[in-house]
């Protein structure tokens, strides 16, 4: 697979966020060098990823509000699905409609709240692929380092074949030459220098054609080495290409090393999605049954392919990976503590009085919706209780987590129950 590093990306919109993104992490390395006199570009992609998701904490909390009020609504969707399950005229899917999105305004949720958030997140987060795999072209003290040796190289004759040749017989098959007018440019000969590993530095300063400045370009690896390792791990190059050449030198350490990465990122994704709320499965509710085995299958697959993608991604890649799911984790538990702690009848009244003033604004009458909102959930409940009386359903005994959100609208749900009872 041939890749460019050095080039930045010139797709609308994402090629501006990431510049705008390459500032921020070229910063970020020259104060760790100016204050702290380390100069590493792996500490550089934690604090990066760090500072980016503490800019997207709004967005996240939003969206994780969302996910746990969905988790409450769920039960009332559900009745309101399973009331309409077998009415497909016009006027039965225009009330299923209605009453649904009375069930979303009395949690204060939008449908289409989940959409937003990620359309904010996504041309960030594509950006931030396109700094981290391209360090040199986004982040210019990194590029400063190659600055002498291309000078030289690009001062030999011939220097395109040459290098050329370099690659072709060492293998070196994850970047390629970019050419202009016949010769290659400098910024893929940055490509191919940032690419090189320590052996093939080393075959590179060998090269007879570049003798005359041989030191320059082992000053150059030196340098971009000390740059480049993190905690023994080269950050440009991928941990199964490592673990091959860690298991021929005899060094396990590293082995070990690599291959924490993608078990890194498989752990805490999966740990992300732990966090996450889970709708519980009915008996009698296929569509419900199919969505929580759809979000089970890819609670499943969605962390062995982070592993997989960072087995053969850039370890860099696998730091940024790793860190924001580490950073995500601790977002979730601080918002789900505090979403546990939130009182279901305050929330519920709030919400309807946003509805309601925004219905008045709309020249509709607020107390009116309000009441309606709650007597169709109030008819969706007595549904729900009338058939499992006639024996449609069984009732069902979900467990929540004591104290948790769900478990107060659980909670709620009996206690109107019961007085209707009386």
């Amino acid at each position: 697979m041939n890749m460019i590093v050095a080039t930045k990306s010139s797709v609308p919109i994402l090629g501006q966020v990431s510049t705008l993104l390459g500032w921020l992490m070229d910063g970020i390395y020259r104060v760790l060098d100016n204050l702290f006199g380390v100069q590493n570009v792996g500490l550089s992609i934690i604090i990066f990823t760090l500072i980016i998701y503490m800019i997207l904490t709004p967005i996240q909390i939003k969206q994780q509000k969302l996910s746990k009020m969905t988790a409450v609504m769920n039960p009332e969707l559900q009745a309101i699905q399973k009331k309409y399950k077998n009415k497909k005229d016009q006027t039965s899917m225009m009330k299923m409609q209605e009453e649904t999105n009375l069930v979303y305004q009395k949690y204060g949720v939008s449908p289409m709240g989940s959409c937003l958030p990620l359309l904010i997140q996504m041309p960030i987060l594509l950006s931030l692929y396109q700094v981290i795999y391209r360090i040199p072209a986004y982040v210019g003290s990194v590029r400063d380092i190659f600055t002498k040796a291309v000078t030289d190289i690009t001062s030999v004759s011939g220097y395109t074949e040459i290098i050329q040749g370099f690659l072709d017989e060492n293998k070196v098959n994850t970047v390629k030459l970019v050419l202009e007018d016949g010769v290659a440019t400098r910024n893929s000969i940055i490509d191919v220098l940032y690419k090189l590993s320590p052996s093939q530095w080393e075959a590179f300063a060998d090269i007879s054609q570049f003798s005359s400045f041989s030191g320059v370009i082992n000053d150059t690896a030196s340098e971009i080495a000390h740059v480049q390792y993190f905690l023994g791990l080269n950050i440009a190059d991928n941990p199964l290409s490592i673990v091959r050449s860690a298991f021929v030198a005899g060094s396990f350490a590293l082995v070990i090393g690599a291959a924490l990465i993608p078990i890194l990122a498989w752990f805490t994704q999966w740990f992300n999605y732990k966090l996450m709320p889970q709708t519980p499965a009915t008996s009698d509710n296929d569509t419900a049954n199919n969505m929580a085995n759809t979000m089970k299958t890819m609670n499943t697959t969605m962390p062995i392919m982070s592993a997989i993608f960072c087995l053969t991604l850039p370890v860099g890649m696998g730091i940024y990976w790793i860190a924001g799911a580490v950073i995500r984790s601790g977002q979730m538990l601080v918002i789900n503590k505090y979403m546990d702690n939130i009182d279901l009848d305050d929330l519920i009244k709030k919400n309807m009085q946003k509805a309601a003033k925004k219905r008045e604004k709309a020249g509709l009458p607020p107390q009116k919706i309000t009441n309606q909102a709650h007597q169709n959930v109030r008819k969706i409940n007595t549904a729900s209780i009338n058939e499992e009386s006639r024996g449609d359903s069984k009732p069902k005994n979900v467990n929540y987590k004591p104290g948790s959100l769900a478990a107060k609208a659980n909670m709620v749900k009996q206690y109107d129950e019961k007085n209707k009872k009386k």
